[in-house]
């Protein structure tokens, strides 16, 4: 049984087009950078983020600039062709913005409301503004609790009953259920105010592996509301790479998380859209969605000091990204196809018979020759200095054949 058939969440929130929730397939979302004013620059990130594979892309809206800039930018993807579902990012002021530019509220498909800072002393009264634009328009709200933006208001309350009580908890268990009341009275609030349960979706996001595993399998056993996932400051580079992948796949693979950001800082200029291959990876490495062909590479060692099977595996990974486009209209189901390039004859044949397609290349010392297997099988030996493109005029007719007339291939 896979961790998709245990999935906690019963309730599914339709996001413009995506549903989110119950047994539907964990979404991946995404976060612009760019300055919402600029309508032009902020559409173009939306929809880079959206061809990589971003479902849902949330905008900054955090000034009356930004909140007049989203209808054209939900023009602007229109003409583009781009349906992806833009969602709104509300601090302190969305009450206000939503109200004031009711045409941004009806172009975006979901509002995020975090009510540690959803507006001082009044915060109730403004929380129950956005919830009433949203049940106006129809739209599904995501209450999305921060470890950092922390309703100072409850953790200080909650922080005087922990001292006075006999068994008092641990400062950071009270932190944590600081977080879940705030996120679950918000939702109570939220319901209170007409926003239907199926509207409404709950995050809580902390920095650390640790915290965040706690916070969600503690969150996932008191609601069922769809959940959104992830590291709220995941960091840079490999540090923040490798923290969003241990959260997030020991909580998917408990079944608990239905859809989920990888928050990473990019290097100056840096491509944005890597958060959301990550973030892919992270489920097609759990088996829970596929998105790109994948490619088996072993690391190498002394039996492998020609780096020509790095070399081509680095093309063949190539190669298959940039065929995606094209061949997941042409091709469905392509997307599953595994590949496997080995350096070597000690796991070699093994690997490549385990894949769909598979080559072996010969390591230090071994005989000049690569056997392909498909499907299990030896199919031919390459030898010369051609053996790269020849293997992926293989894996081209290979593709055609098996996911073009959706039966087994013969290459």
């Amino acid at each position: 049984m896979s961790f998709q058939q245990h999935r906690r969440h019963t309730v599914t929130a339709l996001i413009g087009n995506v549903p989110v929730g119950s047994s539907h397939p964990v979404v991946v979302q995404s976060m612009t950078n760019t300055d919402t004013a600029d309508a032009a620059g902020t559409a173009g990130q939306v929809a880079a983020l959206a061809k990589a594979g971003s479902q849902l892309v949330r905008i900054t809206v955090n000034n009356d600039d930004s909140a007049a800039a989203v209808p054209e930018i939900a023009q602007r993807l229109a003409d583009m062709g781009v349906d992806v579902p833009i969602v709104g990012d509300f601090h302190y002021n969305g009450h206000l913005l939503l109200t004031r530019y009711p045409e941004a509220a009806r172009a975006l498909a979901k509002y995020r409301i975090n009510p540690g800072n959803v507006g001082g002393k009044r915060r109730d009264e403004h929380f129950r503004q956005i919830v009433q634009v949203a049940v106006d328009n129809g739209k599904p709200v995501r209450i999305g609790v921060n470890w950092g933006s922390l309703d100072q208001d409850l953790l200080t309350e909650m922080m005087d009953a922990n001292a006075r009580a006999a068994e008092p908890i641990s400062a950071k268990d009270v932190y944590i259920e600081a977080m879940l009341a705030s996120a679950l009275r918000s939702a109570e609030m939220a319901e209170e105010a007409g926003l239907p349960h199926d509207r409404i979706l709950v995050s809580a996001k902390v920095s650390g592996v640790q915290d965040l595993v706690e916070v969600y399998r503690r969150l996932a056993a008191r609601c069922d509301y769809p959940l959104h996932l992830g590291l709220t400051e995941a960091g840079m580079g490999m540090k923040g790479i490798v923290a969003s992948t241990a959260g997030l796949s020991i909580l998917l693979a408990e079944g608990i998380g239905d859809t989920i950001r990888v928050s990473l800082t990019p290097k100056p200029d840096g491509d944005r859209t890597e958060e959301v291959l990550v973030a892919q990876q992270v489920l097609q490495s759990l088996e829970l969605r596929s998105f790109t062909p994948q490619v088996t590479a072993c690391p190498g060692c002394g039996r492998t000091t020609s780096t020509f099977f790095q070399h081509m595996a680095q093309d063949i990974q190539g190669y298959l990204r940039e065929q995606m486009p094209v061949w997941r209209e042409r091709y469905p189901g392509v997307e599953e196809l595994k590949v496997a390039v080995m350096g070597c004859v000690v796991n070699g044949p093994g690997e490549s018979k385990h894949a769909n397609i598979g080559i072996s290349l010969p390591g230090t010392f071994e005989d000049p020759k690569a056997p392909v297997y498909v499907d299990g099988k030896l199919h031919v030996t390459l030898k010369g200095d051609a053996i790269v493109p020849e293997f992926l005029e293989l894996l081209e007719r290979y593709v055609e054949r098996r996911y073009g007339s959706q039966v087994p291939a013969a290459v």
